[in-house]
């Protein structure tokens, strides 16, 4: 199945949760950023390509319109505003889809499933996508295993980093790896775990995920070069 990259981008806090629930019932979406603001969306634009944009209209300094406007070649494009009057602009510009708030999940899935069409398949709300659930303080997070950059080893303790932050659990490295595909994750050091997928560079005993560096044990370097030239990584 292929996975669909999707942005958030909205000014009111409220419309920015609900649209990130919505994001996690949908077995083909996978959320890469959520935007306050559409200045802030288009820088991560000139470093980042995303499949589609959840987009507000009305935000200050720069609108939704405006922004779709510069981009010389802007991703599928499904508005998410208050206002009707927006919407022979939005058809103008060739958006997907055009959606009031307040949004309900149907009619949100139903958008989706359009902007999903083109591989002639379309998925159900509630299949599951791979995760864990980590245990920090009073509750359950729900960790996506393609969020998941790497886990790191902490005495009695695990840190799991992700692409919206870090979370802590009291647990082994053993245990948790036990729960991860061996064919996405691999252990490069006895205090890490990395996922094969994030890897953007590797020099020396380090390897770079993102702006993270990860150390690479001498013992495993070996194994590990043999593994991500299987996987075709570098």
């Amino acid at each position: 199945m292929r996975t669909i990259s999707c942005v958030i981008t909205d000014d009111e806090p409220v419309a920015r949760k609900g649209l990130q629930g919505y994001v996690e019932k949908v077995d083909f979406l996978r959320l890469a950023g959520v935007f306050d603001n559409a200045i802030s969306l288009n820088s991560f634009l000139k470093d980042n390509r995303v499949d589609l944009l959840f987009l507000d209209i009305e935000m200050p300094y720069l609108s939704g319109l405006d922004l779709l406007q510069s981009l010389t070649d802007p991703p599928k494009v499904i508005f998410t505003t208050a206002y009707e009057q927006y919407a022979l602009k939005g058809y103008e510009l060739e958006v997907t889809d055009y959606l009031l708030k307040p949004i309900s999940f149907e009619r949100f899935l139903k958008a989706v499933n359009r902007v999903y069409a083109a591989t002639g398949e379309v998925a159900g709300p509630l299949e599951a996508t791979p995760h864990l659930f980590v245990k920090t303080d009073s509750k359950l997070e729900k960790v996506l295993l393609d969020d998941l950059l790497y886990v790191e080893a902490m005495e009695n303790y695990i840190a799991l980093h992700t692409i919206r932050g870090r979370l802590i659990t009291h647990a082994t490295l053993k245990s948790v790896v036990e729960h991860l595909p061996a064919d996405t994750f691999l252990q490069v050091h006895k205090s890490y775990v990395v996922n094969m997928g994030k890897i953007t560079h590797l020099e020396g005993n380090m390897i770079g995920i993102g702006k993270a560096t990860i150390p690479l044990s001498r013992g495993l370097k070996e194994s590990v070069m043999e593994t991500l030239l299987r996987n075709k990584l570098l």
